[in-house]
């Protein structure tokens, strides 16, 4: 029941309409008896500034934000998160005093719906597909969780040595090796989790994906898709079809948005009570 005592906590972006991010915090907050509710807001183009700063002044708990604002948001934070930083990608805004906190919550949620299913990064040789904002921040993850080899496999060599470069330089060590995505066939003969990090696959292009060859799948021994829509993409197929194991991105968008609705709330939400959240939004999108 909304009263005087409700906080507000939502969305921003443009567009906003297709979000599960209130399907996400909504069943939350009634799952955990939280007098709250999380509503999208549009944003049109030039109004970030004033989104932020209208927010705090409305004494709005806390804000997602998402495409395509999510470094611009950036400049009219009073503070941000180390990682954050370093990927230049806010999804998660905190009230503070004076301001918002800005966190990505992208990685963490990766990083926590990966060790919900065994996966750890730390020590892993990892096949990373893609060099755009999303291989980006994933890139910055492996290196902070001190992967061993990540071999980012992108179709232009340049745009993948950028952000080798870049992560290398940020972390001081040798840590992503760019390559081309035709060159698979010159990875190392080993077994490795592959991360796939670019939108081929995405509904309504199922049939599609990034690598053909089924040889390439006998590398992979976990394949993990950043795509939840279809639930079970043609790249997980392939995985799975070469023995391996295979996961898609709902729980990765599940848990950053548990981990904002942490941040929020200055609570822990048990494993329990994520797992009534996956099951709930999976039966909501009919998967």
């Amino acid at each position: 029941m909304i009263d005087g005592q409700t906080r507000t906590c939502g969305v921003i972006g443009n567009p906003i309409k297709h979000t599960i991010s209130p399907l996400i915090h909504n069943s939350l907050a009634a799952r955990c008896g939280h007098n709250l509710v999380y509503v999208p807001f549009l944003v049109e183009e030039g109004k970030v500034e004033e989104a932020v700063k209208g927010a705090y002044a409305l004494d709005i708990l806390g804000m997602n934000v998402t495409v395509p604002y999510k470094s611009e948001v950036i400049k009219y934070l009073v503070n941000v998160d180390s990682l954050a930083d370093k990927i230049g990608a806010v999804n998660t805004l905190v009230r503070t005093e004076g301001g918002y906190k800005g966190y990505n919550t992208d990685m963490s949620g990766l990083k926590r719906a990966m060790s919900g299913e065994g996966i750890i990064i730390e020590g892993e040789d990892i096949i990373l597909l893609g060099a755009g904002g999303a291989a980006r921040a994933v890139a910055y993850l492996c290196a902070q969780q001190k992967a061993g080899a990540v071999y980012m496999l992108n179709r232009t060599i340049e745009k993948a040595q950028s952000v080798a470069d870049e992560v290398n330089k940020a972390f001081g060590r040798e840590v992503i090796y760019p390559m081309l995505l035709s060159d698979y066939d010159k990875l190392p003969d080993k077994k490795f989790l592959a991360i796939q990090a670019t939108s081929v696959g995405l509904e309504p292009h199922d049939d599609e994906v990034i690598i053909e060859d089924a040889d390439f799948y006998k590398k992979v021994h976990t394949g993990y898709d950043l795509i939840y829509k279809p639930f079970n993409t043609r790249f997980m197929k392939l995985v799975v079809e070469a023995g391996g194991k295979a996961y898609n991105g709902l729980k990765m968008l599940i848990y950053q948005g548990i981990d904002a609705y942490e941040l929020w709330n200055d609570v822990r939400i048990s494993d329990e009570d994520a797992e009534f959240v996956f099951d709930s939004i999976k039966k909501k999108m009919g998967l």
